[in-house]
Parts: structure tokens; C-alpha cells; sequence
């Protein structure tokens, strides 16, 4: 039997949405019931966002199994949720939705860990898809070597140019990027999924094209830099080049990891309402 919930159901007193939790073993809320607090009918409006959500326990090695149990239903996908899959969910949520805004909110009451993340609705977009360029990466890379790359680097190399009008080793001072480690690190989400568009639509031109041999391969991965980077320049106004640097995503990846873990002992201590 579907449960009315006010309007207010992350702001009223006590927290309508904390009545709503369950126990068997672990503290829950059903993924239906999160719809309804977010004013939704079903859990189809929500699709994206568990997915989303799912994405990151996987990319951060958090334990699925520990806050999303599938159940099978009939029309629409059905969760049991732990608090943080909710929190999790809510983030990747349309934030258009003045109830999800309330939910942010909420959950940015629970704890001072979550204060700065909540403030930052993009990062959790920014961590996928510096993952998704990583698996592009590799993908891109046993494309290449097929295709006789080789001196990779060089191939490598030549997408930046492209994109950036210079080499990557001269686009770190230009950024000012003093540190180790990759500069994909510090770039916010908007440049990140541009480099993504550049990297599959470089495998996509090599396959399409039948493109081999090393000088062949660099010139095509500059020529679909340049593509992009002129779609950018349309866009946004900006070349990519002076697209400002992001903290480091190592910091949202720590955030991430520890709301999980003060969620967990919160619902371990705190007796239901």
C-alpha cells in the first residue's frame, strides 16, 4: 500500500522520510518510497540516477551489496536502499526538482562531511566521467596498437594538439598544473567530456576509416582534436586551453568514501524514529 507523504517530507519534524525506514538486518528505505518523497510517481524518474549512483560504489570499490539490494518487480526497477544509496541517488538527481533540492539539503544536515560536496553538484558527474576516460583509454590504446601504432605517446600526443593547440607537456605549464600526476585530474567535468568525446570519436574514425600506420593514426587523432576543439570554442566562448582547473578529484573521491562510512555507523547508532 502506497504511504502519503507530505510535501515537506525532508524538512518537516521529525523528517517524514526517516519514518519511512526499514530493518532486516541493516537499515533500508525502499527506492519506490525515495521516489515518492521526491514527488514522483514511480521509480522511473529515478533510472539515471541509481544508475549513476551504482556507478560510483563500483568505481570507488564501495560494497554494492551493502546499500543496493535488487528486488524483482514488474514495471520499474526496485531497490532496498541504504542511507548513503539514497544520498548517493539524491545527488544525481534533477535538481530542476525543488523536493530534491530539499533532499540535498537534508543530507547535507547530517553531517559536516558532506557540507562542501553538497555545494558542488557536479562533481559526482566530473568522477564518472574521469572514470569513463579511463576506460576509454585503454580501449582507444589496443585500437592503436592494432592498428600499428608505434610510438604511442606520439599518438597520444597529437589528439592534445589538436584540441589544445599545443603539446601536453607545454599545456601543464600553460595551465599552471605544477604537480605529478595526470592533468585529467584537476579538469572539470565540461572540459573532462569533451577529452571523452575526442577519445571515442578517435576510435570511431580509426575503425571507420581503416586507419594504419603511425604518421596515418597521429593524424587522425589531431584531426579529431581539432573538431573538437573548434565545437568548444563554439559553445562555450572558450578555448579549451583556458578552461580553469578543478580541485583535484582525489578530494571528491575521499568526500565520497566518507560520507559512506559516517552514513554507515549514523544508521548503526541512531535508533529508527
Amino acid at each position: 500500500m502506497k504511504t502519503t507523504l507530505p510535501i515537506n517530507a525532508f524538512d518537516s519534524d521529525p523528517p517524514a522520510f526517516e519514518l519511512l525506514a526499514q530493518e532486516n538486518g541493516f537499515r533500508f528505505w525502499m527506492a519506490s518510497a525515495l521516489a515518492q518523497a521526491l514527488g514522483y510517481e514511480d521509480t522511473s524518474h529515478l533510472h539515471k540516477a541509481l544508475n549513476k549512483a551504482l556507478a560510483v560504489c563500483m568505481m570507488l570499490n564501495i560494497d554494492v551489496a551493502d546499500n543496493f539490494t535488487s528486488i524483482a518487480t514488474g514495471k520499474y526497477p526496485e531497490y532496498k536502499l541504504s542511507r548513503f544509496a539514497c544520498y548517493l541517488t539524491v545527488m544525481n538527481a534533477d535538481i530542476r526538482n525543488p523536493l530534491v533540492a530539499r533532499a540535498q539539503v537534508f543530507f547535507a544536515s547530517l553531517a559536516n562531511e558532506f557540507w562542501e560536496a553538497m555545494h558542488q553538484h557536479d562533481e559526482v558527474d566530473r568522477l564518472l566521467v574521469r572514470g569513463e576516460i579511463s576506460q576509454h583509454e585503454k580501449s582507444l590504446a589496443g585500437v592503436a596498437h592494432k592498428s600499428g601504432i608505434q610510438d604511442y605517446a606520439r599518438f597520444q600526443n597529437a589528439g592534445y594538439l589538436g584540441m589544445y593547440n599545443m603539446p601536453i607537456w607545454q599545456l601543464k605549464t600553460f595551465k599552471r598544473f605544477e604537480v605529478s600526476g595526470s592533468l585529467l585530474d584537476r579538469m572539470g567535468r565540461d572540459e573532462l567530456a569533451a577529452n571523452l568525446f575526442r577519445l571515442t570519436q578517435t576510435e570511431a574514425k580509426i575503425r571507420n576509416d581503416k586507419i594504419t600506420g603511425q604518421t596515418n593514426l597521429e593524424e587522425a587523432a589531431e584531426t579529431v582534436g581539432r573538431i573538437v576543439r573548434k565545437t568548444v570554442l563554439e559553445i562555450s566562448g572558450q578555448a579549451p586551453e583556458n578552461l580553469p582547473l578543478s580541485p583535484p578529484i582525489s578530494g571528491t573521491k575521499k568526500s565520497i568514501k566518507a560520507t559512506q562510512r559516517a552514513f554507515k555507523k549514523l544508521d548503526k547508532t541512531k535508533p529508527k524514529i
